[in-house]
């Protein structure tokens, strides 16, 4: 089985569910659900079978499971494919997002018609997008996949989503168009200074190469700043909170959880390894910006009153610190900015996709609207307070074993950034439990109409001892127009993944770990660092302007 092209076939399965579920007949529409489910779940599948099948743990080869091909020789563009511990941690992450995510969306389009059917295709083409963006060893290929991811986010967002959609999606395609293009021109600069031919794009023939000087520093400043914007990170950061407000949750998750991802794993695949020099030049501007973003983020959380602008301010906040990993130049920090890639990603789903069911049950963005729900829904409000737990990283969930391995490893190295970025774990547990205590606690909310019934409901509750509590602080019971239900079947099997890899990865990190350490460690080999502080070569300080 180790012959099998398994990358290409975790592609292919997604994209022909996806042109099944769009030329369904009027008809079967309401089939598009199901055969998006079953597409997406077979692929996860596939990817544990490839997984345990093909890829060895431990491995000192560059990339597993590689898939080569001519494309355009004549611009020397290869179909070439593989992938390392770090992008196969990221592709598993989004195998099982992806079906979470759909089974999240059941509700999100109305049932029937061609609308209904672009819903689920559109979900459905962005698994093979993520899948070729983390698996991409040619550079070209990348920015091609990187490119693609933007077309269906933009259907998603813009045709989907709510208010200020259009405007949204609009903004949301600039940045990163604009992010895109500067690193297209990276790309194609990048390939003048490789060795050329059919292959003249491929990784393994840009790795090593003695750029150095002012090409390699613009070099890597074309591609960081498609990765900044991608990732993000402040000041190219104000798409994200319109987008993921105006987002369906299940697209939300998806941008927030995997395709942002695409920033951070850039930087290490391709501003490190292939940029080296300039990656040491550039490091106290891109800790500096790090810290910016942890402190800046988490800040403005705290004064959100849309709960989907609140989620995407924490996760600028959390790509913060995994910057900050990445450019600590540690193995620890890399290992643990890494892990946060993911762990990220399931905390993030869990908060969104949990803010989507509070959404459906009240019609309501904004966190002034609700209030006593744990009393209503104990289950939904326990789901909330664990991926919010996780969120501000509490020992035992996996989010704290990447955290503490980020700040203990660029504490030797960047003790003043790091110091300020703890401050950063403190903000989290004021945005977290207050987005907690705001929305969970308090009086229960009464049923009730508009108008006069609703006083009485009001005035009823008002009896209850408890409730009288809450009444001297200044709280009034919230009025809902009917009962609201807790978690059904399918919104418990939409968070159990998340919880269980929440749960798993945080008492049995190791696993996951010995996967990314032998990735980390020939990043840092490449880099030309240890576990030492590293030095800045003779004649690449900040006030060079000499070529080498």
């Amino acid at each position: 089985m180790n012959d099998l092209p398994w990358l290409s076939l975790l592609m292919v399965v997604p994209l022909t569910g996806a042109a099944v579920v769009a030329v369904l007949p009027s008809s079967s529409a309401a089939l598009a659900r199901p055969i998006a489910l079953g597409s997406a779940l077979v692929t996860l599948v596939l990817g544990i079978i490839a997984t345990a099948t093909s890829f060895t743990r431990g491995s000192t080869e560059q990339f597993q499971m590689v898939e080569q091909h001519e494309w355009i020789p004549q611009l020397g563009v290869s179909y070439s494919l593989g992938v390392d511990g770090i992008s196969l941690a990221l592709i598993l992450m989004a195998l099982v997002l992806v079906p979470v995510c759909i089974l999240a969306a059941w509700d999100d389009a109305p049932e029937g018609g061609a609308w209904h059917k672009g819903y689920f295709a559109l979900l459905l083409v962005l698994l093979p997008f993520m899948i070729g963006v983390f698996a991409a060893t040619d550079v070209f290929l990348f920015y091609v996949f990187f490119e693609a991811m933007l077309i269906p986010v933009y259907f998603l967002i813009g045709m989907y989503g709510g208010a200020h959609r259009q405007a949204a999606a609009v903004k949301f395609l600039i940045f990163s168009l604009t992010g895109g293009l500067i690193m297209l021109v990276g790309v194609i600069a990048l390939y003048l200074q490789g060795p050329g031919g059919p292959d003249g794009f491929l990784v393994a023939n840009l790795t090593g190469l003695e750029i150095g000087g002012s090409t390699e520093r613009w070099l890597f400043i074309a591609f960081f700043i498609a990765f900044a914007v991608k990732a993000p990170m402040w000041p190219v950061h104000t798409w994200l909170p319109d987008a993921a407000a105006a987002s369906r949750p299940a697209v939300a998750t998806l941008l927030v959880g995997v395709l942002d991802k695409v920033g951070t794993y850039g930087m290490v695949r391709f501003c490190l390894q292939l940029f080296p020099e300039a990656s040491l030049w550039a490091t106290p501007v891109v800790v500096t910006l790090a810290v910016v973003s942890i402190l800046y983020g988490a800040i403005l959380a705290i004064g959100q009153r849309d709960m989907m602008r609140l989620i995407a301010f924490t996760s600028v906040s959390h790509f913060g610190f995994i910057v900050l990993g990445i450019f600590a130049f540690t193995s620890v920090a890399q290992v643990g900015a890494n892990f946060y890639m993911v762990n990220h990603g399931f905390a993030t789903a869990g908060l969104f996709l949990v803010a989507g069911m509070l959404i459906a049950r009240r019609g309501s963005q904004d966190i002034e609207a609700y209030g006593g729900w744990q009393r209503v829904t104990p289950v939904l409000a326990g789901v909330f307070l664990l991926s919010g737990l996780a969120t501000l990283s509490l020992p035992g969930l996996s989010t704290f074993v990447s955290e503490f391995l980020v700040i203990a490893g660029a504490w030797p190295r960047e003790p003043v950034a790091t110091a300020f970025a703890v401050l950063g774990v403190v903000l989290a547990a004021i945005y977290v439990l207050l987005f907690y205590k705001r929305v969970f606690t308090g009086p229960p909310p009464v049923v009730g109409t508009a108008g006069t019934d609703a006083e009485e409901a009001v005035d009823e509750a008002t009896e209850l001892p408890f409730v009288r509590a809450d009444l001297d602080e200044g709280r009034r019971p919230g009025v809902l127009a009917a009962a609201v239900p807790d978690l059904g079947w399918r919104e418990k099997a939409v968070v159990a993944p998340i919880v269980v890899a929440l749960v798993v990865l945080g008492f049995f990190p190791g696993p996951a770990l010995e996967v990314l350490n032998p990735a980390v460690e020939r990043t840092l080999e490449i880099v030309g660092v240890g576990d030492t502080i590293p030095t800045v070569p003779a004649g690449l300080q900040l006030d060079s302007g000499s070529d080498h």
